[in-house]
């Protein structure tokens, strides 16, 4: 029977050892893990050896995980404080919660119930609930404790509390398969040892000293067996939700889109608003509901001729319309704000020229004050087009937007609502079935009106949209919460697929 150098020392070591784990055996063969489990397997298939493995998937506590076990749950110390006041605001809590701490915690304690969430004074207020006075330890706190005084669990016993998912979530536990081997001789493992067993040295190159030197007759040579398992290696990849924004990039190409790209993220409220048909006093356009730019404060506006037009729509209004009727301000229109949509570089693009019929896209970082949730970031992605053309309808709109969602999202199930925006009509919103988070709303589009369209030189339909690219994304890539996309775990970026 040929036996390699490695099998041969482990099958010695394993005879002074009988039936030892699989750790024990290394350390008494003193070389690399995977080599002695390389010469255990080949010994198994020789049948001198027999390898018992027995897997289970547990869930380990991470390092925040031990830290909340320590000082608690960031809703419950925000929940002292409210206990204490009554009500408290964001700067308040400070003092208990980490910056990371703070940005989830409206959310955390709206969804327990224990506080209710309003603005006073231009600032998010808590008040306590009477289910805040009088919360109680719930299934994931149990788990916690458990965590913290077993540092590992089998996942059957901690799904019993809380659903494993929610724990990497909170970031509180992680996931991992723990297999434990025992390695036993057989008898005719031990009958060989008995015999004796002759150690020669082993290479794996025949090199040209070994041969000039003649040494190579003492040695043996390395066999390798390619089934044997090695160390996972994990190699370079785009994460995964850049990856998805590429390949959608590149489906719209396919599809005869044109990309629309700019280089800032700073508009205009012109751009933004006004060229878009949005009155100037329209309530989307406080601070409340978008960002300003505080230095600079204003920018410039385009063609004298353009502004005209736009001005005109607004105030006696264009295409049949009686406008808004009030004194459009290019103070106003020239203020500065990070992009708060997409549709901004529709506009550009309609006053700069298109092709008729033309398609056209974009996607683009935009920025929106919101309070951070599973579904909600302040910062995010958003692929807006439109399509220009003589015949185009609204049926060709949802048509267009029910392929979005199922053919390049993935979703099963897509539903149209009525709508309203300042720069469509008819408008609608389209949602679409998450099974984790129910019915989600990703996107609104409709028709430009006219006021619109003419105001920028376009004397023909164009049909319009604006998805919220993040939100699809989990869909296709199975996560349910939002943040993760953007997530630093490198357990999820190196298993995530790359899909599409």
């Amino acid at each position: 029977m040929e036996l390699s150098y490695q099998e041969k020392l482990t099958l010695i070591k394993l005879g002074e050892l009988k039936k030892t784990r699989f750790e024990e055996l290394v350390k008494a063969a003193n070389i690399e893990q995977v080599a002695v489990m390389r010469a255990v397997l080949g010994l198994q298939a020789k049948g001198l050896a027999k390898l018992h493995e027995r897997s289970e998937r547990v869930v380990r506590i991470t390092e925040t995980g031990r830290r909340y076990g320590k000082i608690g749950l960031p809703e419950w110390r925000a929940l002292g404080i409210l206990r204490e006041r009554g009500k408290v605001t964001l700067d308040d809590l400070k003092t208990v919660l980490s910056e990371d701490e703070l940005k989830p915690i409206v959310g955390l304690l709206r969804k327990e119930g224990w506080a209710n969430v309003k603005k006073e004074d231009g600032k998010l207020v808590l008040e306590i609930t009477e289910k805040g006075l009088n919360a109680e330890e719930r299934p994931i706190d149990r788990a916690l404790k458990l965590l913290a005084e077993k540092e590992a669990l089998p996942v059957k016993e901690i799904e019993k509390l809380v659903p494993v998912k929610e724990l990497k979530r909170r970031k509180i536990g992680e996931e991992e398969t723990v297999t434990e081997r025992e390695v036993e001789i057989t008898p005719a493992g031990e009958e060989l040892v008995r015999k004796g067993i002759e150690l020669k040295r082993e290479v794996s190159v025949l090199t040209p000293e070994l041969i000039k030197s003649g040494k190579w007759k003492e040695v043996e040579f390395r066999k390798f067996d390619i089934r044997a398992p090695v160390r996972r290696i994990y190699p370079g990849k785009k994460q995964p939700y850049r990856a998805f924004l590429d390949k959608i990039r590149r489906r719209l190409i396919e599809m005869g889109f044109i990309e629309m790209t700019v280089e800032s993220l700073i508009e205009t409220q012109f751009w933004n608003f006004d060229a878009l048909f949005q009155p100037q006093n329209h309530p989307a356009r406080e601070w409340t509901d978008t960002y300003q730019l505080r230095y600079p404060k204003s920018g410039s506006l385009p063609e004298k001729e353009l502004v005209e037009m736009v001005k005109t729509a607004h105030e006696r209004g264009l295409a049949g319309s009686r406008g808004w009727g009030y004194v459009w301000s290019p103070e106003r229109a020239m203020l500065l704000m990070p992009r708060a949509h997409g549709t901004a570089l529709d506009a550009r693009q309609l006053a700069k020229g298109v092709e008729i019929p033309g398609k056209y896209f974009t996607i683009q970082r935009v920025f929106r004050p919101d309070v951070l949730d599973r579904t909600h970031l302040i910062e995010f992605n958003q692929i807006d087009g439109f399509v220009v053309g003589e015949e185009l309808n609204f049926r060709h709109l949802l048509g267009i937007l029910k392929r979005f969602a199922v053919e390049i999202a993935g979703a099963k199930k897509v539903k149209f609502l009525p709508d309203y925006y300042p720069f469509t009509e008819p408008s609608v919103q389209m949602s679409a079935y998450h099974p984790e988070l129910g019915w989600v709303e990703f996107g609104g589009a409709g028709i430009f009106r006219e006021e619109m369209t003419k105001a920028l030189g376009i004397d023909v339909p164009v049909i319009a949209w604006g998805i919220g690219i993040d939100r699809l994304a989990m869909f296709k890539l199975g996560i349910d919460d939002i943040r993760y996309l953007f997530s630093y775990d490198l357990r999820w970026l190196r298993e995530a697929k790359l899909v599409w």
